[in-house]
């Protein structure tokens, strides 16, 4: 682990998500930190509570129980807004969630004039310049069906950072693209890490972990069962579990 870790962003603490009953524990008593900067990236087994723990970061899904504070204060708290706090934390999911029936421009700007309170031409210009960002400055006009799947994934990502988030979340981004669309998208997330950027990404692609990650969370069955550099998880797995799951998806 790096020793210059920034400030504490969000703090989660002994989280659980259980449901029929408390039958299926989806998360059974997660603790970690995501500090400013890093890029944590969260790996393990399909059903092993992955993407349950990232949409509980912006309480896509209601804990059982456990706290979640982001800059100190418990989001799981009935007193806080979560549309404002949404706002902070850019999401991006596995489908991309463009509306059909609006430009990219449009797409992009709805949120910044209507949550920022942006002007419309303040908006398209930051648009614009986001859209540059990703090579797709010439799209603006065009329809999300008139797009692949790899520039709708990179248009969801742009329009997340539309709204100036402080922190980005990915629920396994590339896993509905065709194999060679994915480096488009995973080349926008190492730009986005290389800028600073704060994400916690659920993915499957190994060699994205390795490079761009500074903290990799290896999860199975609702728990972390090993935390580390993607170094230390990659060449020197401490846990039998990480090992063979290792072994099957390298």
């Amino acid at each position: 682990m790096s020793a210059e870790k920034g400030e504490v962003i969000i703090s989660v603490k002994d989280l659980k998500k259980h449901y029929g009953g408390g039958d299926i524990k989806a998360l059974d008593g997660i603790t970690t930190d995501i500090h400013k900067g890093e890029v944590v990236v969260v790996i393990g087994p399909s059903g092993s509570g992955k993407s349950t723990f990232l949409r509980s970061l912006n309480l896509l899904e209601r804990p059982t129980s456990g706290t979640i504070s982001f800059h100190g204060t418990d989001i799981t708290s009935k007193a806080t807004d979560i549309n404002k706090l949404r706002q902070k934390m850019g999401m991006v999911f596995q489908h991309f969630n463009l509306f059909p029936h609006l430009t990219i421009m449009k797409n992009m700007t709805l949120g910044p004039t209507k949550l920022l309170g942006l002007s419309k031409a303040e908006a398209e210009k930051k648009a614009q310049a986001l859209l540059e960002r990703v090579g797709l400055g010439d799209r603006a006009n065009s329809y999300p069906s008139q797009l692949s799947g790899g520039q709708k994934q990179r248009i969801a990502i742009v329009r997340a950072l539309a709204m100036d988030p402080e922190v980005m979340l990915f629920d396994e981004p590339t896993s509905a693209l065709d194999p060679e669309m994915v480096g488009e998208v995973l080349e926008v997330m190492k730009q986005l890490a290389k800028a600073g950027m704060t994400m916690v990404c659920v993915t499957h692609e190994m060699g994205f972990a390795r490079e761009v990650g500074t903290r990799v969370i290896f999860m199975d069955c609702g728990r972390i069962i090993e935390e580390n550099t993607p170094e230390q998880i990659f060449t020197n797995p401490q846990n039998e579990r990480l090992v063979s799951f290792l072994q099957k998806v390298l």
